[in-house]
């Protein structure tokens, strides 16, 4: 894991891609340099998750995704058709303008997405997270997780 640092609009700065169940809880975090683009740690973000059952192997993989149009990718939308993922995320505005019928979005379960909104807003209660005062990527995430364990405990 690199340092995870890198310029963006505003300034140098790390990005936090995270992954919420329906009730707000955070199920999985990857860190980026700030400039880089969301959608390239898609599938490191999905690999983070593991749900453990009361009987058997752990869960990988959601019944369903719900992201913002930065997810918004040919590839993206045949990675949960191929693991049987249903996929609320709007298209592009670009997109709409081409050939073609743009994807669907079902508008319920988009509304959803808003608990990783909040659950960002929660994290960043946390002095420690906002200002990120750990140099090293490694020791940053371990703060992330520290804060997870907060807000299950919290819940």
């Amino acid at each position: 894991m690199g340092p995870a640092l890198g310029y963006s609009r505003g300034g140098f700065s790390t990005k936090i891609h995270l992954l919420t169940d329906r009730q707000g809880l955070p199920l999985g975090a990857v860190l980026s340099a700030g400039q880089r683009h969301e959608s390239a740690f898609f599938t490191d973000l999905m690999n983070e998750v593991s749900v453990p059952r009361p009987r058997g192997r752990p869960r990988k993989r959601p019944d369903a995704i719900a992201g913002d149009r930065a997810y918004d990718a040919d590839w993206i939308r045949q990675w949960c058709v191929d693991k049987g993922v249903e996929s609320a995320i709007p298209a592009r505005e670009n997109v709409r303008d081409g050939p073609g019928r743009p994807p669907t979005c079902d508008d319920e379960r988009y509304r959803d997405r808003n608990t990783v909104e909040r659950c960002v807003g929660h994290l960043k209660e946390r002095r420690r997270l906002v200002v990120r005062y750990e140099k090293k990527a490694s020791h940053y995430k371990a703060m992330i997780l520290w804060a997870f364990v907060e807000e299950y405990l919290s819940k």
